[in-house]
């Protein structure tokens, strides 16, 4: 018992000092971006200790104990944040492979939580961290109805990859879900609706009802999360293409009182002003330039920056969650159709970190901060930029990835047969 009582103390050390064992690193001599896209300062010294920012300052001293990288002539930034994504929920497509990100026959849409399915093993991750991806929001892509279930901030290497569980509650609101719950989009907004007037709170739990209080209160998942939204603790996110539905979501949140994310938002940009004034952040692809169906006639690349320019905070999201590490040129792309190249870096860092409740440990390089952070060989949205050192919450992630490895494994065609090595 004795020895048990030992390892069991050991244990609870180990977890206590693990964070107090990080290396220290100091990345000297590159131009880092503090702020998003802004914050710039030249010949910098960024100090990671105990796996946070401890400062960034020009021409600092690397105090003895730091690993110093040297990231002269390059660029330094926060690692970037993908703002749409079912990272960890699905991976290689296989025969009879479950895609965790789907619930199809599942009801109750509300309640899906990312906890339960997400695999910190899946092959997808390496591949979008060694393009300076660091940070994802993950979520569900379907269900049986036209929630989706809540969304998670995760973190794209170590222990405990689940930063920030139930930070949205998704619901789709575009011309397929209308198809599909009820066959119009007046029922399924009378089906929304209806929902959210039944959560408001009305005083019920105050009152003397014997039969209540008889009876004990049944675990609703979705229930919590929609009080979750209800309360403004997080937003609701909206999927939403065409103008007329855009509208139809402000006077949603107008009615209800509650925060709410458009994201597709293939028509946004032509309701910017309204948006704007409405407090309400998109998070859209720009490379999305051409139309889908007839909910997206409005899709242009341009979309981004006539949205900035009207005062509505943007987030980015890339194609596909096998392209989640695109999101990086999507924000290229976005400056190539109009956007200032500060507003595009800060679409992948510090936005998405405010709209998704993490930005007092993540999106900018502040003292205190989780440390991820980037050496870039280069400008991060040139398409030939790429990521020299990557750090996430401290730790130096290897860039390797399983396409990596495939690379080195058959990129000497002299060795014959080269499946067999």
């Amino acid at each position: 018992m004795s020895m048990i009582k030992s390892l069991m103390g050991a244990s609870l050390v180990a977890l206590m000092t693990a964070g107090v064992n990080a290396e220290d690193i100091a990345i000297t001599g590159g131009t880092a971006f503090t702020d998003g896209g802004s914050g710039k300062v030249e010949n910098a010294t960024v100090l990671i200790h105990d796996g946070k920012i401890q400062s960034v300052t020009s021409g600092g001293d690397v105090p003895a104990g730091y690993r110093a990288v040297d990231a002269s002539g390059k660029w330094v930034t926060v690692g970037f944040m993908v703002s749409g994504s079912n990272l960890g929920l699905q991976d290689v497509p296989l025969s009879g492979n479950l895609n965790d990100a789907r619930a199809s026959d599942h009801k109750n849409g509300m309640g899906l939580e990312v906890k339960y399915a997400f695999n910190p093993a899946s092959t997808l991750i390496p591949i979008t961290r060694i393009e300076g991806v660091t940070r994802a929001v993950t979520g569900f892509s379907a269900s049986k109805d036209m929630w989706r279930g809540q969304s998670a901030v995760v973190a794209l290497a170590g222990e405990d990859m689940i930063v920030a569980d139930h930070v949205s509650l998704s619901i789709d609101m575009d011309e397929s879900a209308a198809r599909s719950n009820g066959g119009s989009r007046a029922a399924l907004w009378d089906s929304v609706i209806t929902t959210l007037e039944g959560a408001r709170p009305n005083g019920d739990d105050d009152k003397d009802d014997d039969d209540k209080k008889d009876k004990k209160p049944k675990y609703d998942s979705g229930k919590i999360a929609l009080e979750r939204v209800m309360t403004g603790e997080v937003p609701l996110l909206v999927e939403v293409e065409r103008k007329a539905d855009i509208l139809n979501v402000i006077e949603l949140k107008k009615r209800f009182g509650i925060n709410v994310v458009i994201t597709a938002g293939a028509e946004a940009w032509m309701v910017a002003d309204e948006l704007a004034a409405a407090g309400i952040p998109v998070v859209m692809d720009p490379s999305r330039n051409l139309p889908e169906d007839f909910d997206t006639l409005g899709n242009t690349s341009a979309a981004a920056g006539r949205l900035h320019a009207a005062g509505v905070k943007v987030a980015f999201m890339a194609p596909d969650t096998h392209n989640s590490r695109l999101v990086v040129q999507n924000a290229g792309i976005a400056v190539a159709m109009g956007m200032p190249w500060e507003a595009a870096v800060d679409a992948i860092s510090k936005n998405p970190a405010e709209i998704f409740g993490v930005a007092s440990s993540y999106g900018t390089m502040e003292a205190g901060k989780d440390a991820d952070v980037v050496v870039w060989n280069g400008d991060p949205l040139e398409l030939m930029t790429s990521a020299d050192a990557v750090f996430i919450r401290g730790e130096q992630v290897a860039l390797e990835s399983r396409q990596t490895k495939l690379r080195d494994r058959y990129k000497d065609l002299t060795r014959s047969p080269a499946y067999n090595k």
